[in-house]
């Protein structure tokens, strides 16, 4: 009686721990504890800010100058949008081979990276470490040495040519240096890694427990990929094709050592534009087209895909 007395007076029954009262947290802390995530964020900020925000400020005021200037004599700014317009006039081939040459680079890595980052991650067992060791061994070599071991490769006089000119259906003119096909290639095997690593990551956190009820459910292997395995890598799948296609775009080894002036990309024209030509406006404005065009296909692949989780 005296403890249910004393219980509805707000004390405690016998043998109950006492009530704890809730300590306020000191504005200070409430403080420090709101400021923390952006001092986290601040290194990366200011090194954004730095070497790209101000550094494409400055870029689309160089786009803008009149080109009757010269590096000598300076520019004057004159806001000339007719630099873009210029631009896209004279070089709009080199951005659609750009764009075909990256898309059938990206489509070809996916295709090859698939299996083998399905395979890594949920077939490979104890050679899981060593397989992804050879995945990024291409990357302890620099990508110059890289390209120019291919052009070794499809030389005219190399194996794999004289290997083609031999069968039935190939004539001894067949060539693959200074082609289309070259440089696409060459992409491929620069870029594959990028496509490689992301779906390892995605396809590496696969619950096993899906595809065995799945199995349970009597799907066949490939409804089971269809519709377990194939929707829940799509994140792996977008984060590795723009990995794999924005710096394709943007590349001009490839083309500058494997192909021809007749395979050039968009970066092969900027980066005469810059160093040859010494065309600073014209140069500035063809590499915000380039930005331009990318972000334009990047989002709208990104909306058509469906999914916000791109990496």
């Amino acid at each position: 009686m005296t403890a249910l007395v004393g219980a509805a007076a707000g004390g405690s029954a016998p043998g109950t721990p006492p009530e704890v009262q809730p300590v306020d947290e000191p504005v200070a802390g409430k403080k420090r504890r709101r400021w923390t995530p952006f001092l986290l964020l601040l290194p990366g900020g200011l090194w954004l800010l730095l070497f790209f925000v101000v550094p494409s400020i400055q870029l689309a005021g160089t786009s803008l100058y009149d080109r009757a200037g010269s590096l000598e004599n300076g520019y004057s700014q004159a806001f000339a949008l007719v630099n873009y317009l210029d631009a896209i006039q004279a070089y709009w081939p080199h951005l659609v081979r750009s764009a075909v040459y990256a898309g059938l680079a990206t489509i070809i890595c996916l295709v090859l990276g698939y299996p083998l980052a399905y395979a890594i991650a949920q077939k490979s067992g104890r050679w899981r470490n060593l397989l992804l060791v050879l995945v990024i061994a291409p990357f302890f070599t620099t990508f110059l040495l890289r390209t120019l071991a291919w052009k070794s490769i499809l030389s005219d006089n190399g194996p794999l040519v004289e290997f083609l000119r031999g069968l039935p259906l190939i004539g001894d003119d067949f060539r693959l240096l200074a082609t289309p096909a070259a440089v696409v290639c060459g992409l491929v095997y620069n870029f594959l890694p990028f496509m490689v690593l992301p779906l390892y990551a995605n396809l590496e956190r696969l619950d096993g427990r899906l595809l065995e009820a799945s199995r349970d459910l009597y799907a066949t292997p490939v409804r089971t990929f269809r519709k377990v395995t194939l929707p829940l890598s799509m994140p792996g799948i977008i984060a590795g094709t723009l990995l794999t296609f924005i710096p394709a775009a943007g590349d001009y080894i490839n083309a500058e050592l494997l192909g021809t002036p007749n395979q050039y990309m968009i970066g092969n024209v900027i980066d005469s534009a810059f160093l040859v030509r010494l065309d600073y406006p014209q140069a500035a404005a063809l590499s915000f087209l380039l930005m331009a065009t990318i972000l334009v296909m990047v989002f709208s692949y990104v909306r058509a895909a469906g999914t916000d989780e791109v990496v």
